[in-house]
């Protein structure tokens, strides 16, 4: 069965969506732009695959804002089943209707229970069946924390926008739900998913956009701090640790040290805030030495 819906998403170019993002104040590249922008002309979903922290959640929340449609996130995990992504059947309800109907010497035929009226519907399902001005984007979050068999539950919904309720049909969107798809690589993903998606990759930004970012997540912090702070764990990158930061890590680190009032790096109270971008005892650990240097390397 066919839910109406509304029409596609058109944007003249990569350009334009670069520009809508920026306005709700996500930066992208020219390569994430023309993945977006591809994935809005074609209908197709989109896979990002990055690092965690450098944005790939975001995007999609980003999108969402931008073309000013709802949001609808799929937070995926081991065991995640199609009851929690697709749809599931009311159970108890459907068990009070075979009361009621007992008491009233009635009786319920499996097309009475198995109908629209039991069935509740999951993120999928909703995407699917939602109606409104703009198709919702559908964010399907760390895909790769999933087991694999929930990834063949995707590949209906991924090649054709539908998903097949047996008891009944199929119910397919007349225009495909905008659908972001994130990975941070815990896990190879399934051949057959990646055909069904277009890909682009989220590289950690470059100094000068890296600090533009923060710039805007962090309208508080003084510039001298947005620079030597970026700069400073673009360098700690480079470092053999077991969790690298991303721009996650540098928000939430320039945050803490703005509301500290620390204006650059020297302060003495900056090495108690490295728990912002090191997450492991031994990151820690190198990242206040990289710190240390770095302070005794000041005028």
């Amino acid at each position: 069965m066919n839910d109406s819906a509304p029409g596609r998403v058109t944007l003249p170019d990569p350009a334009a969506v670069a520009r809508r993002l920026d306005a709700v104040d996500y930066l992208v590249d020219e390569g994430m732009a023309m993945a977006l922008f591809l994935a809005l002309r074609l209908g197709k979903p989109l896979l990002l695959e990055g690092e965690p922290g450098v944005g790939k959640t975001a995007a999609a929340k980003a999108l969402a804002r931008a073309l000013d449609t709802t949001l609808i996130r799929l937070q995926c995990y081991e065991g995640l089943t199609a009851g929690e992504a697709l749809y599931e059947w009311n159970y108890q309800r459907q068990l009070l209707a075979i009361r009621l109907a007992e008491a009233q010497q009635e009786r319920l035929t499996d097309a009475d229970l198995f109908s629209a009226e039991f069935l509740q519907q999951r993120p999928i399902l909703r995407a699917v069946r939602h109606c409104g001005p703009v198709p919702p984007v559908l964010l399907i979050d760390e895909i790769d924390r999933a087991d694999d068999e929930f990834e063949a539950l995707l590949f209906e919904f991924l090649g054709e926008s539908g998903i097949t309720i047996p008891e009944l049909g199929t119910f397919t969107a007349r225009t495909p739900p905008i659908v972001v798809l994130t990975s941070n690589r815990s896990r190879e993903l399934h051949d057959a998913l990646r055909r069904r998606c277009l890909y682009h990759w989220i590289e950690f930004p470059e100094p000068a956009r890296a600090a533009e970012i923060v710039r805007r997540a962090v309208p508080g912090a003084v510039e001298p701090l947005i620079r030597t702070a970026t700069a400073f764990v673009g360098g700690v990158r480079e470092l053999e640790l077991e969790k690298t930061p991303g721009m996650a890590e540098v928000i939430d680190w320039v945050a803490a040290l703005s509301v500290l009032g620390v204006v650059d790096l020297a302060a003495a109270e900056v090495p108690r805030t490295i728990g912002a971008i090191a997450k492991t005892p031994d990151d820690r650990a190198a990242v206040a030495a990289a710190l240390g240097t770095h302070q005794e390397s000041q005028p």
